[in-house]
């Protein structure tokens, strides 16, 4: 049973960590292109804008548990099945893209106009404008909604083992809740709040070292 509760908690820290790394990857460009394609802009483009907008939000409505049975046809063609660690991370990579997108663009919110303002008077092009101005000064608060998302990634990739989609997720159902042995379902409970609790410090460190720099 150890050697299961180990391989449960590599398979979640795996799940957990490509799908987080992917969709940062996808979501902070999305959350970028949200925000400097609003009207008034740098590069406003209000049609492309509120279609980013709106694809965004439809990604966020959809319940998980719903978005990993609606696209297994697709998670077989991805990965060549539907059960398992790397099926998982398919969905969670899907769920959390529009989750990065939008917290990414609320940090960018908080940036005041006039420092824009200042970067365009200079005669900064829109690219030194992000690179430069934009993602250095909302790095704290990107951080922080990364940590969020990571955070949210530990609760969807237990969610994921109700599908078979393996971590300690799928090690409570099985061998806790079918098997009726509450202390394994107590194990797991325990080490998913330690996971939890060990990405948020570690996201609150980050965040707290970008804001004072």
């Amino acid at each position: 049973m150890l050697e299961l509760i180990l391989e449960a908690t590599l398979d979640t820290l795996y799940m957990v960590a490509l799908s987080g790394a992917v969709s940062a990857l996808i979501g902070i460009p999305l959350g970028v292109l949200l925000y400097v394609t609003r009207p008034g802009q740098i590069l406003a483009q209000p049609f492309a804008q509120r279609v980013l907008a709106i694809v965004t939000n439809i990604g966020r409505s959809i319940p998980f548990i719903i978005l990993m049975v609606a696209i297994i046809p697709f998670t077989r063609l991805i990965v060549g099945s539907s059960i398992g660690t790397n099926a998982a991370v398919v969905p969670l990579i899907i769920a959390a893209i529009p989750f990065v997108a939008r917290l990414v663009e609320g940090a960018l919110n908080e940036i005041p106009p006039g420092l824009i303002e200042a970067a365009q008077a200079m005669g900064a092009t829109p690219y030194q404008i992000i690179t430069k101005v934009l993602l250095p000064e909302a790095k704290g608060g990107i951080l922080n909604g990364l940590t969020i998302t990571v955070v949210t990634l530990v609760s969807y990739s237990a969610m994921a083992g109700a599908v078979g989609g393996g971590g300690l997720g799928d090690l409570g159902i099985r061998y806790g809740y079918n098997r009726f042995d509450p202390l394994i379902m107590l194990i797991t409970v325990a080490i998913l709040v330690i996971m939890v609790q060990g990405f948020q410090s570690l996201g609150d460190h980050l965040v707290r070292k970008a804001d004072h720099k």
